[in-house]
């Protein structure tokens, strides 16, 4: 009997599964989350000082700074210590695999016992085990949702390529939802590779068939491009990143050009309700710009599992 039989006769197993990885893979993004934006942080600076030394000027660390403020402290990874986020030019190799992690206060590293997803938080108090320091309950929360929402894509598509192929696609959706939210960045090295994804998933297909994904692909970066370029005449603002573009690409080239309209629309409203909530009752600066890839994410999400649904209960209010 293959897996995929398995699967199909025992959903407690196929279910236990999808739950026990995307745990495992939610610690993980928990250090994509908070590393990438630093790996490219470094990599750019890195790249401005090989021609800065011609000219006598220093790199400004104002920006790097900034960003690394805004980043709490980890859990699942568990964070650097603080004066590695810095600066790119201590001899320590610095990527998604190494160093060891470490709490950001004491500089303890973390044993595996206490890296346990969810569980070693709880066991732990929520505290770091050296010094007893706080840990953000942010990071237990994106390894739950991450399962929460694995466990979902599998509930809605069962053992199926399309089940397979959505985990990974809410992945990629969780770790660029809380960067976009931290940082307003998109990283290219998260909404290229999911593009590719797509269009390679159509060649079976899985969500689409190819020519849908192709257009897809075209056709979501150009819409969000050509409203970038209005929105910059009019008012003479960049109104979004070019991150949003290539996401809407990604999710174009993974549901076929047919889904853009209705993504589109649901990240749209989501978008501007929140923006509104959050103008009124928080009294948000309204000048302060709102990072849309996570309304584009959750839209993309949302479709991926519900859009044949939406899309004949949209056209039958319409007629």
């Amino acid at each position: 009997m293959s897996i995929v039989e398995l699967f199909q006769h025992n959903a407690i197993a196929f279910y236990g599964v999808v739950a026990l990885i995307s745990l495992m893979v939610g610690s993980f993004l928990n250090v994509v989350i908070h590393r990438l934006p630093i790996m490219m942080e470094r990599a750019w600076r890195e790249g401005m000082e090989e021609f800065l030394p011609a000219t006598g000027e220093t790199v400004d660390s104002t920006a790097a700074e900034s960003a690394d403020a805004a980043v709490p402290a980890e859990h699942a990874e568990h964070a650097e210590h603080a004066e590695h986020a810095e600066h790119a030019e201590h001899a320590e190799p610095f990527n998604l695999a190494v160093p060891r992690s470490r709490c950001p206060h004491c500089a303890s590293e973390i044993k595996a016992w206490q890296n346990i997803p969810v569980i070693s938080y709880l066991m732990l108090g929520g505290k770091c085990a050296n010094c007893r320091t706080p840990i953000s309950m942010r990071y237990p929360l994106v390894e739950f949702m991450t399962m929460v929402l694995s466990l979902l894509v599998a509930w809605q598509f069962g053992p199926t390529p399309q089940a397979a192929l959505g985990i990974i696609v809410t992945w990629f959706f969780v770790s660029m939802t809380m960067i976009d939210i931290d940082h307003q960045l998109l990283p290219d090295s998260l909404t290229l590779p999911l593009m590719w994804i797509g269009l390679l998933a159509a060649l079976f297909p899985v969500f689409t068939d190819l020519r849908s994904a192709v257009i897809g692909a075209a056709a979501g970066y150009m819409v969000l491009w050509m409203v970038y370029q209005l929105f910059r005449i009019v008012t003479g603002k960049e109104g979004m990143g070019y991150g949003d573009f290539k996401l809407l690409a990604a999710i174009g080239a993974l549901l076929g050009w047919q889904a853009l309209p209705m993504v589109i629309l649901l990240s749209s409203m989501v978008g501007a309700v929140v923006g509104i909530t959050l103008i009124a009752v928080t009294g948000r600066d309204k000048n302060i710009p709102i990072p849309f890839g996570p309304y584009l994410a959750a839209a993309g999400w949302i479709a991926m599992l519900w859009g044949d649904g939406l899309s004949q209960w949209y056209y039958g209010l319409l007629g």
